[in-house]
């Protein structure tokens, strides 16, 4: 087996979505696929089988084995030629798909699950595995469109690398193009040396964006040559991040951003950037750690 995409769950219509999506990624990618259920009920001792005065297949166990087994039917439907597993942990959902993620090169999910309450866009288990999983996270919503570029948040931060090593490898495999996106404020943008030394805060009119195209550039130095074949298109847009892969997730198949960036505080394994799109993104979204994430 190549690899192994892992899909969280738990009978949901969104964990259903997340089943489908997670078995295009599969088969692009060559890899086997495990559905997976984080069973918790066991673990706080409630009873598990059918009740003495309710029918023989009711019980907590059958409906699990009853949402598992149409999540694995979902899978084969949507891509026959992938070899599906599944697997019922017991456990707490986030430790179960933190755990499974350490095995997989790809852990997907809903974006909301059983659990959701109504207001809520976005499930904790999504959330707190995209800032925990030891892989790329992909959070996928009922509504899918496999048209559409992928878009990448690019910040030109050192974490941020493996973001966009995985956006190039995910644009190669679906034979999308990549737009990469970079935005600027002038509070944040890189300050290039002056002209004029007599002068030092003085720069002519564009220089500014100008370093930032800079940036986008070499932050994408060396993928280009490694995928040749993937187009890219270059978006350097002063404006606020959060707002702007937001617009762009709306024509997009797919936006890929890191956990954290730069600004990110120490701690903090989730920036408000990439939480920000996982609650308003119009498109799935990949969330992808920095190397050797650990916590």
């Amino acid at each position: 087996m190549a690899g192994l995409v892992v899909v969280g769950v738990d009978g949901s219509a969104s964990s259903l979505a997340a089943v489908e999506a997670a078995a295009r990624e599969a088969r692009v990618r060559g890899a086997g696929l495990r559905v997976v259920h984080a069973f918790l009920w066991p673990a706080m001792h409630v009873p598990l089988g059918p009740s003495p005065l309710g029918p023989p297949e009711g019980g907590m166990r059958n409906m699990v084995e009853r949402l598992v087994a149409e999540a694995v039917e979902r899978a084969r439907e949507t891509a026959p030629e992938v070899d599906v597993s599944h697997a019922v942990v017991t456990g707490e959902p986030l430790t179960v798909l933190e755990a499974q993620s350490r095995a997989a090169e790809l852990v997907v999910v809903g974006s909301r699950g059983m659990g959701g309450f109504v207001g809520l866009l976005v499930g904790s288990t999504a959330v707190h595995l995209a800032a925990h999983g030891r892989c790329p996270v992909l959070v996928v919503r009922e509504q899918t469109t496999a048209d559409g570029p992928i878009v990448l948040g690019v910040d030109g931060s050192d974490v941020g690398e493996r973001a966009v090593e995985f956006a190039f490898a995910e644009a190669a495999l679906r034979k999308a193009p990549l737009v990469a996106l970079h935005t600027w404020t002038t509070w944040s943008a890189t300050m290039p040396a002056p002209q004029d030394a007599s002068e030092p805060y003085m720069n002519p009119p564009g220089a500014l964006a100008g370093e930032e195209e800079r940036l986008l550039s070499e932050a994408l130095a060396g993928h280009r040559e490694r995928y040749p074949d993937v187009a890219v298109e270059h978006q350097v847009v002063h404006g606020r991040t959060r707002e702007a892969l937001i617009e762009a997730s709306r024509s997009a198949q797919l936006v890929v951003v890191g956990a954290r960036g730069r600004g990110g505080f120490a701690g903090l394994l989730l920036g408000s950037v990439s939480q920000a799109l996982l609650h308003h993104a119009h498109c799935p979204v990949a969330v992808v750690r920095g190397a050797h994430a650990s916590h």
